[in-house]
């Protein structure tokens, strides 16, 4: 029966490789019925069955029973003659069994376990080979026997095994996990509470707790301590715990203590006044308890963990908390470090605070010297350019006051102030353009076009020694911005190249789809020079206004800035690539504009505007008022003035106001010129208005504000003009 335990094989399902067995020995003995049975205490059961339809029988009438009581085969050729046989009730009864040939089912160990038969109803004679086939089976039979227990066995095997290494692998996880969030944690109750729960996880105990091996006053020490598993109320009805036998080699670090019964254990129960457990304690059997030792060799305190049940904790469980116990010891001395850091830390930041407000007090003084250098640099340059133009002015005037001048030196002396002043309002607009400030008119149009009708004036500027190539690359390219500017912006890159080339080399435009961006974005304007090149040592300053390289009289140095200001201001962007001794490229980006039809150019163009109307001068600055009342008185205007918008407002809703025009100033105190500008639009739709500036935020920001803008500083004959277009843009 040992034997049958030990294979497993009673009640087990069918198999196709026990009944292939009963179906060749039926064919081989050429029998109905054919049965590999297995005998138990009380029946026999069929392992695999062919010709007959129970699986199993009592023990007592089956010949199986009687057949495995033999070493070999055992045969009855007709049973019914057969005293051994002869009354049995298979042989005698309804069944009517004649013929049985079994074989035991020997195992290796020598026991029978059942047999392989052959039965029929017929009585037969058997040979000794089909004897020795019949054995043959027999021990196939059993081979598969074994060979399902080995591979249940190394099945089981593989099982244990593999719940072996996930409980390592568990195990591996959670000391990983817990070893890291202890080592970020610098906080000394939260780094015990995190390994006091991973040791209940790690050894299924039912609690733990930690003591700290702290001494007070009296001397008793395992003063503080966090829990797992069990409330805290359960501990501190019991007071502190006392240094017992069975604790006390913990806080001396002797080791760890790990007891299947620690009710058994020869040290405890020895302490007074409790001999073991006081009353509702916990109940502990299984023990462990590990010391937590600092790499300064300092007991720090001690693991402990418990269950009611012996036989919970192992040596595997004791070499964990042994590890774990040595995480918890650094992870402490981390965050008692910590601390100490962290104190000195705040007095750190503290003095970082104070130097760094020193710091930054020097470096705002600092950067107010740059400004005010910056500053003085600026306006140092436009000093010394005005005073050169006012010193022409001045002169200028002293002549013109003298007595008995000929008209032909009058009219020199007219002509030098007006062109001098003319001097004063490009330099007005050169400051303004690398300011990105100043108003600019833009409109869509071809750059090539705008480029090749400047090529005759461009060869004239550079001199007959200086070859001018433009490369027109691209069939339209169509950008939008102040035409004026942009010519002028070319005319002084062409400049600065020349007298790099000094006078002679080749200048190269190029127009066509820039390579830095998507061609059909941008539009490049590249300049190139065959001169000598810019030392990279300037090569960062040369937009910096009144900066030049040049010598004393050869330039303002705001060629450049204004430059970069019209390119700014226009949505564009500037790059300079330049190789000492070979030459320099500037290269000019412009978004690209859809093209746009020329516009009429039979829409006639105002002249000069004839004395007519009333005029409302508004203008802040009493002299420049005086000044223009005086031009348009001149031309025959009536005038009026207002010293700013709302003054102005008050004489227009005046009953019986006449006035034709309004002249404004943009920047004023209170409400602006543009703002002025569209009430008036508002409230009287067909009263012209004119705006003048010599420098407006406000238009800078954009120059599509729907008024005539006449820039300061202006002619009468420009005057007349815009004021002559205003009002014929507002007839009905």
């Amino acid at each position: 029966m040992q034997e049958v335990q030990r294979l497993a094989i009673l009640d087990t399902p069918p198999d196709g490789a026990f009944d292939r067995i009963t179906e060749i020995a039926a064919k081989l003995f050429s029998v109905p019925i054919s049965i590999i049975s297995v005998v138990d205490h009380d029946r026999i059961w069929f392992k695999s069955h062919r010709g007959v339809d129970v699986t199993e029988i009592d023990r007592s009438p089956g010949l199986c029973a009687s057949a495995i009581l033999h070493d070999g085969p055992w045969v009855l050729t007709d049973a019914a003659a057969d005293a051994r046989s002869l009354a049995n009730p298979l042989v005698a009864g309804e069944f009517g069994l004649r013929f049985y040939a079994g074989a035991p089912l020997r195992t290796k160990h020598g026991y029978n376990l059942g047999t392989l038969c052959v039965i029929d109803h017929e009585p037969r004679e058997i040979t000794e080979e089909q004897i020795t086939q019949l054995q043959d089976l027999a021990a196939l039979v059993v081979d598969q026997l074994e060979l399902r227990l080995e591979a249940r066995e190394a099945v089981s095997e593989m099982q244990a095994s593999h719940d072996r290494l996930a409980d390592e692998q568990h195990a591996l996880e959670v000391l990983n996990r817990t070893g890291a969030r202890v080592a970020a944690e610098l906080e000394l109750g939260k780094v015990v509470q995190l390994v006091v729960d991973a040791g209940v996880e790690l050894t299924g105990a039912q609690f733990g707790a930690f003591f700290y091996n702290v001494e007070r006053e009296d001397g008793e020490r395992l003063m503080l301590y966090t829990l797992a598993g069990a409330d805290i109320a359960d501990f501190e009805k019991f007071g502190l715990p006392r240094p017992t036998e069975v604790f006390a080699p913990t806080f001396r670090g002797e080791g760890v203590i790990c007891s299947q019964d620690i009710t058994k254990d020869s040290r405890y129960g020895k302490n007074l006044p409790h001999s073991g457990m006081p009353p509702g304690h916990l109940p502990v059997r299984s023990y462990l308890a590990v010391p937590v030792i600092s790499r300064s060799s300092e007991v720090i305190g001690g693991l402990f963990f418990g269950h009611g049940t012996p036989g919970v904790f192992s040596e595997r469980s004791a070499r964990i908390m042994d590890g774990l116990a040595a995480q918890a010891a650094v992870a402490i001395d981390n965050a008692r470090l910590f601390e100490v850091v962290q104190r000195a830390k705040q007095d750190l930041e503290e003095r970082v605070r104070e130097r760094t407000g020193e710091l930054e007090q020097a470096h705002e003084a600092l950067r107010q010297a740059q400004k005010m250098e910056a500053i003085g640099q600026l306006t140092g340059g436009i000093a010394h350019d005005f005073n050169n133009l006012l010193t022409v002015i001045k002169g200028s005037a002293d002549l013109l006051a003298r007595v008995n001048l000929t008209e032909e030196k009058r009219g020199r002396y007219v002509k030098a102030i007006a062109d001098t002043a003319d001097r004063a309002a490009n330099l007005t607009g050169q400051l303004l353009a690398f300011a990105r400030r100043q108003s600019l008119k833009p409109e869509v149009f071809d750059a090539a076009i705008r480029i090749h009708g400047i090529a005759d004036m461009l060869r004239t500027i550079l001199g007959s020694r200086v070859q001018l190539e433009i490369e027109d690359n691209c069939n339209d390219c169509f950008i939008k911005a102040d035409a004026g500017q942009f010519e002028t912006v070319v005319v002084n890159l062409a400049v600065n190249a020349r007298d790099a080339m000094e006078g002679e080399g080749v200048l190269r435009i190029s127009i066509g789809p820039s390579d830095e961006a998507d061609a059909t974005s941008m539009i490049a304007v590249s300049v190139h020079d065959t001169g000598q090149g810019i030392d990279p040592v300037h090569l960062d300053r040369i937009f910096e206004p009144f900066y030049t390289t040049k010598e004393v009289g050869k330039g303002t140095g705001l060629g450049l800035s204004q430059v970069y200001g019209f390119v700014k201001q226009s949505d564009g962007e500037i790059t300079v690539v330049s190789d000492v001794g070979v030459g320099t490229e500037f290269t000019l980006g412009f978004p690209r504009a859809a093209a746009q039809r020329d516009e009429d150019q039979s829409r006639r163009v105002p002249g000069p505007a004839g004395g007519r109307g009333h005029v409302l001068i508004v203008e802040d600055n009493a002299s420049v008022g005086e000044f223009a009342a005086e031009l348009l008185g001149e031309l025959g205007f009536e005038t009026s003035s207002a010293s700013n918008a709302q003054d102005a407002l008050r004489q227009l809703e005046q009953p019986g106001s006449d006035f034709d025009i309004v002249f404004s100033d943009v920047v004023m105190p209170g409400m602006d010129g543009v703002e002025f500008g569209r009430k008036l639009r508002e409230r009287w739709p067909q009263l012209p208005v004119v705006l003048t500036s010599g420098y407006s935020h406000v238009l800078a920001a954009g120059s599509n504000h729907g008024f005539p803008l006449l820039h300061k500083p202006y002619s009468v004959e420009a005057l007349s003009r815009i004021l002559a277009e205003a009002r014929s843009t507002r007839e009905p």
